[in-house]
């Protein structure tokens, strides 16, 4: 059986935590897009973990984690987490890449950099990892997969080619110095050694572990807003985040994913430039920032303070249905005990017109808040794992979303910890 597992907003909605969940069920992890630019936070047996580019199901002996070939794969990177995790005390990392898996290029994030240096206030907020001009390099057919690295002489004349364009943007449009074919060559070669003993035909592992009836998890990164064709274009990644995609960038057929969970926070959140309909700002905004887990609303990996809202029934109801939930995970319940009201999103006000329907962009920035306000339960939930033990305030608040949202929520996160959960 294939379960993704996919995030319904902004990003940031715990899905670290979630897939860790199920990732001790499964045989087998698969990251199936995205790159290092953004990161989860797992909590377990060993530490605290903030993973970018690793599967979550890095720390169970059992699973296999692949890294699919949708994945932009940052190799020096990725060696350095491998090494974070073992130190952390993980006996065994089992990973395998696909060699169908695109590289990061070390240009990469120089392009990145400067086209945001030149954008200046009209800049993406990109976390400069270098994913924009990597997705660009793929999709323009001048990228680089990690099975070219193999062949020296097609590898060497592809460079030569790439790089004199590269070399015309770095000069005329950036006023950058210039890039060495010989030296990024030498780079390349150096990757290769590095990923060499984890690269195999995953596509072809994962078919059969299909055929063998394994239980197999994609795990996504990002979520539903931040999709570059139904997100909040143009302040989106440059991959697909949607479960659908999981198909394509872990090689495996779409009718085989049986279930897809949808993972949302009991308030909202983003790191990035682009429309927030429910943001708060201020004192408000930083006291529901500190308060959001042990280690407050700053981003796993680039450690910016993530910008702060209500709860958004109506980017988060869009984003269950981009995503085709069969069941939706709500997290960090326990992050809201300190307020004695909590506010609710449930439409969009645009110019006196007020709609549930999630509009396109140019709309988007014309929208105000409809706001219910509900009672808080003010005292300590955390750890809490029935249901019906929870405050009658708290369960009303779940409640509310559940049937605002339109799906069923079958989990509630109530602290960081993997069994700090509630099953309904």
């Amino acid at each position: 059986m294939v379960r993704a597992i996919v995030g319904a907003n902004w990003g940031d909605e715990g899905k670290g935590k979630i897939t860790d969940m199920f990732a001790e069920q499964s045989d087998i992890v698969i990251r199936f897009q995205g790159g290092a630019n953004a990161g989860h936070t797992i909590i377990n047996n060993y530490g605290k973990f903030a993973l970018h580019q690793l599967p979550s199901g890095v720390c169970f002996d059992h699973t296999t984690n692949i890294i699919g070939n949708g994945v932009a794969i940052d190799i020096p990177r990725l060696m350095k987490e491998i090494e974070s995790v073992k130190a952390g005390g993980v006996p065994e990392v089992n990973i395998l890449v696909s060699e169908r898996c695109q590289i990061m290029m070390p240009y990469h994030v120089l392009f990145d950099t400067y086209e945001e240096e030149r954008l200046a206030k009209n800049a993406f907020g990109s976390t400069k990892s270098g994913i924009a001009p990597f997705y660009s390099d793929k999709y323009a057919k001048i990228g680089f997969q990690i099975c070219e690295l193999f062949d020296e002489e097609y590898l060497k004349d592809k460079l030569t080619r790439v790089l004199e364009v590269k070399n015309l943007i770095l000069e005329n449009i950036y006023h950058k110095p210039t890039l060495d074919v010989e030296e990024v060559f030498a780079t390349l070669i150096e990757y290769r050694e590095m990923i060499k003993p984890y690269v195999c035909n995953t596509t072809k592992l994962v078919r059969e572990a299909i055929k063998e009836g394994k239980t197999i998890l994609l795990e996504g990164q990002l979520g539903s807003l931040k999709d570059p064709d139904h997100g909040i274009y143009p302040m989106v990644t440059s991959s697909s985040t949607l479960a659908g995609y999981g198909a394509v960038g872990a090689g495996i057929p779409p009718y085989e994913i049986k279930d897809i969970c949808v993972v949302s926070k009991a308030y909202s959140s983003a790191v990035g430039a682009g429309e927030f309909v429910s943001e708060i700002f201020g004192d408000e905004a930083q006291e529901m920032r500190l308060h959001g887990g042990d280690a407050g609303e700053f981003g796993a990996t680039t450690g910016r303070p993530r910008r702060m809202g209500w709860f958004d029934c109506v980017a988060t109801r869009y984003g269950i249905e981009a995503q085709g939930a069969t069941q939706v995970v709500l997290t960090a319940l326990d992050c809201l005990s300190y307020l004695d009201e909590i506010k609710v999103c449930v439409a969009y006000d645009i110019n006196g017109e007020i709609t549930k329907d999630f509009p396109v962009t140019p709309v988007l920035k014309h929208c105000k808040p409809v706001l219910v306000t509900m009672p808080g339960w003010k005292c300590n939930i955390r750890g809490i794992t029935e249901f019906d033990k929870l405050p009658k305030e708290a369960q009303d608040y779940v409640n509310f979303i559940e049937k605002e949202i339109g799906a069923k929520i079958t989990y509630v996160s109530n602290g960081p910890k993997r069994e700090e959960i509630i099953k309904r």
